[in-house]
């Protein structure tokens, strides 16, 4: 038996089976359109994420750091000048000031009496502004958290505020929605200016190099004819890259005269979404950007010398560089996409969104669909190019050019909502696509246009009404031979290509089918549904083969990852599929199962979704997988099969030799290195037995004392935990409060509270270590007390009466009536007994003393011997 399953073991390495996969990458949601913060050197953003705030890698998407929050919303964030502090403030009213090498809050207060709407730090690094909804300006004391400045007169919400750039001007300026500006000053602690021009609230503050010029955008119409509001407004700061592009182009216009000032340049975003470049010389638009994505609310240009960093209104942090044209005109071009929020990850947005997965930025985006996008696929045709197809709630289908990124042709018939859509597998010149008006059509691609600006109409070459209910997913085979449609009215049904002619219908399940797939190697297909199985079907001749059931929740989605010999041999294919829990009190979890098809076994299963997982893709060679579901989270899958096989050997010799290497240190009785080894490998029992060997031989030079010295504060988390194992038991709790002991006695307290998690692990230990020292504490009672009884009883002891003499004894009797050669009488008998009976009495006395830093067993033996002695005496 042993020899068959190391065989059948070979033979699946052999054939290279996919036995785990690795979570390796993953896009999450790190912004939902609050505040946010960018560091001076733009090299990773703040972002407010509902009541978390999220330190964001600005060149790959991926989460540094969560700061945890008091389960408020983050209103304001702000971070200090070299980028050390961030403060964050919430709708709880609560300032924090958090530490980013240690990502801990170090200190907070409160101090408004409604939510902190904006906040800026000094360019010291030591004072901090905060606006607030209760129409105050206070500046704070970071270091010392306490208010320096109060500052009253806005007529309403406080939105905007600002420092003066030069340390040595201590200035600060804030905006309102009661449409002024005011300007308060440090040092007289009073109002020095209102500013009164605007209509509506204030939105952004900036102030030129100069120091001369302060710019106020707000949400109105007027002022500079953008006929739009204004969401925000930045300075262009001589000496940039972007500031000379300008000037030269100035220059070449002949927009500015001789002799006149310099002008100062600046940017402005709102509502319509456009970049637009200003100057203050006149009204005239330098730069106006001809279109946007999606609608722009901020803009921050912080890294001044790298170009521009715009924020929408759909959490897309858009990052984009100047550059000149051929014609000497300006040119902003879009490098870097990143994506704060997706929405639940089954497209369900107007547009496509194309991620690069080496740096999990959005490369570009298809827009073209007027409703929510619900399916896709993709392919390569044979002549290189590459085509993204979609389907869409507004009845169409679109062909995309993956290269061009334009929209090629669309496929428009269908009488519902298109949810599924499939590219043939082999010869790659249809598609087919099925709807919510129970037909399936197969698309042709031949009268694709060779033009990138025309889009092609595409004919439906075969159509067939096949389902009673909607079509929820399709399938091609790897032939082109055969089309599957899954639907809600519970049937899978295997269709002829290109005619679409009925082969087979698949009824088994009991609801209805949310995914179909074909075995790359026998004639058999997939289907997941939401009655919590997974059926694997014959196509010849339409019978169930296998049932994979153990699902507590309907199954969304089912591939095959692994080819195999044919499912009749020794071995067949692995699927890999997804399982939601839709009756979860705060939304469905997600999990991802591993099967193989031989045993109907379960190999793996990952939880890295928090909600629904709607969306499973697979790569060309099965070593990656891509998932994606309502938690706005699309996780990196690569099979790590072959690394974990060489991990777990490594760590396997690892541990034999190290096993030898403690088994020669206990021999030698070199306790220190073999507690050490006992770490290394994690063996609670064998430090157990090692420091109740130590405790009972109580050596002069103690091993644990001087290993409990070198422990870091991961190993030193790692030995507490061991002791508060050891303690809820009272068979090992002497050893627990013996290496206890020595642990408090190395380490003082100021380094035992940096340990992570050591509030827990001393709420463990208290409980248990008070329950110990009641129970010694009335045993050492019990003991006194016996101890005590027992010395009472011997005070109670009968006094040893004199013998009556036998009969005839009188004749016998000497003088004086005494017994023969004993002289004295009846009274002097009487008189020597009892002054033996005080002899033992003080005897046994001192023996009582002694027994009580004796056992009870010495006190036992004791009272026996003073009885027996009485015995004899009576």
């Amino acid at each position: 038996m042993a020899g068959a399953g190391e065989a059948e073991a070979s033979a699946l390495a052999f054939r290279g089976l996919k036995r785990n996969y690795r979570c390796v990458q993953s896009l999450q949601q790190f912004y939902n359109g609050r505040p946010y913060a960018v560091s001076s050197d733009g090299s990773f953003l703040a972002c407010a994420c509902d009541d978390k705030v999220k330190l964001v890698n600005a060149c790959s998407a991926s989460v540094r750091a969560v700061l945890e929050g008091d389960t408020e919303a983050v209103t304001a964030l702000a971070l200090s000048p070299d980028d050390k502090f961030l403060f964050s403030a919430s709708h709880s009213r609560l300032i924090r000031v958090w530490d980013l090498s240690s990502f801990k809050c170090v200190r907070s207060w409160k101090g408004h009496d409604g939510p902190v709407m904006a906040m800026a730090c000094h360019s010291s690094g030591g004072l901090l502004a905060t606006a607030g909804a209760d129409r105050k300006v206070l500046v704070w004391d970071v270091d010392g958290g306490y208010c320096t400045h109060f500052f009253k007169g806005h007529g309403g919400v406080v939105t905007s505020i600002m420092f003066h750039p030069d340390p040595s001007c201590l200035l600060v300026f804030s905006g309102s929605d009661d449409a002024t500006v005011r300007v308060w000053n440090l040092k007289t602690k009073k109002c020095v200016a209102v500013l009164e021009k605007h209509f509506s609230t204030v939105t952004s503050l900036a102030l030129s190099e100069s120091d001369q010029i302060l710019l106020s955008g707000g949400r109105i119409r007027h002022g500079l004819p953008t006929y739009e509001t204004i969401e925000d407004v930045r300075v262009i700061y001589p000496g940039t890259r972007l500031a000379s592009y300008i000037q030269t182009f100035e220059s070449t216009r002949k927009m500015r005269k001789d002799g006149s000032p310099v002008s100062i340049w600046f940017l402005t975003v709102g509502e319509q979404g456009i970049v637009r470049i200003w100057s203050s010389e006149s009204t005239l638009c330098l730069y106006e950007q001809q279109s946007s994505d999606t609608t722009l609310v901020s803009e921050d240009n912080s890294r001044r010398d790298q170009g521009l960093l715009c924020v929408t209104s759909d959490q897309q942090f858009l990052f984009y560089n100047f550059d000149q044209a051929p014609k000497k005109e300006l040119q902003l071009n879009l490098y870097k996409r990143l994506v704060g929020y997706n929405e639940e990850i089954i497209d369900l947005k107007f547009v496509v969104r194309v991620y690069d997965v080496g740096t999990m930025s959005c490369s570009y985006v298809l827009v073209g669909h007027t409703d929510i996008v619900l399916c896709l696929d993709t392919c390569v045709l044979n002549t290189g190019k590459a085509y993204i197809v979609t389907g869409s709630k507004d009845n169409s289908v679109r062909l995309w050019n993956a290269a061009s990124k334009r929209c090629v042709g669309v496929a428009s018939g269908h009488m519902g909502a298109v949810g599924a859509v499939a590219f043939s597998k082999k010869h790659r010149n249809f598609f087919v696509s099925g709807s919510s008006d129970r037909t399936i059509k197969v698309w042709g691609l031949d009268s694709l246009s060779e033009s990138l600006n025309q889009e092609t109409k595409l004919k439906a070459k075969a159509i067939v009404a096949g389902h009673d209910k909607d079509i929820n997913c399709l399938a091609v085979s790897p032939n082109d031979a055969l089309v599957c449609s899954g639907s809600q009215d519970r049937n899978a049904c295997v269709w002829r290509l290109p005619d679409l002619v009925s082969v087979a219908v698949l009824k088994g399940h009991k609801r209805g089918i949310w995914s179909v797939e074909f075995s790359p190697v026998d004639q058999c297909v997939l289907t997941a549904s939401g009655d919590k199985t997974i059926k694997y079907w014959l196509i010849s001749d339409g019978t169930c083969l296998r049932t994979f059931e153990g699902h507590t929740a309907g199954v969304l989605r089912a591939s095959f990852v692994t080819r195999g010999c044919s499912l009749f041999h020794a071995v067949t294919d692995h699927l890999f599929l997804q399982q939601i829990f839709f009756f979860s009190p705060c939304g469905a979890d997600g999990l991802l199962k591993l099967w193989t098809v031989k045993t109907s076994e379960c190999v793996a299963t990952y939880d890295q979704h928090e909600s629904k997982v709607w969306a499973l893709a697979v790569g060309k060679k099965t070593e990656r997988l891509a998932t994606g579901g309502g938690d706005a989270v699309i996780n990196l899958w690569e099979d790590s099969t072959a690394a974990d096989k060489e991990e777990d050997l490594r760590k396997t010799e690892e541990v034999a030799l190290k096993s030898q290497e403690l088994e020669n240190a206990l021999s030698d009785k070199d306790y220190v290195r073999t507690i050490q080894l006992a770490f290394e490998l994690r063996m609670p029992h064998k430090l157990f037995r090692l420091f109740s060997e130590l405790c009972r031989e109580r050596l002069a030079d103690d091993p644990i004392e001087e290993v409990v010295r070198t422990l870091g504060k991961e190993e030193l988390r790692l030995l507490l935990e061991f002791v508060r194992e050891w303690n809820t038991r009272s068979q090992s709790c002497h050893v627990a409060q013996f290496v206890l002991f020595r642990i408090f006695r190395v380490f003082p307290p100021t380094e035992i509270i940096q340990v992570k998690g050591v509030r827990e692990l001393l709420e463990g230990l208290i409980p248990y270590s008070q329950r110990h020292f009641s129970r010694i504490d009335r045993l050492t009672r019990s003991a006194f007390l016996l101890d005590y009884t027992l010395a009472r009883m011997a005070v109670l002891e009968p006094v040893a009466a004199a013998p009556s003499p036998p009969d005839g004894s009188r004749l016998l009797a000497g003088p004086g009536g005494g017994w023969p050669g004993i002289g004295g009488s009846e009274l002097e008998i009487g008189g020597g007994g009892d002054e033996a009976a005080e002899e033992k009495l003080h005897l046994k006395k001192r023996k009582s003393g002694k027994s009580r830093r004796g056992s009870e067993k010495k006190i036992k033996d004791a009272v026996e011997r003073d009885l027996s002695a009485i015995s004899v005496q009576g």
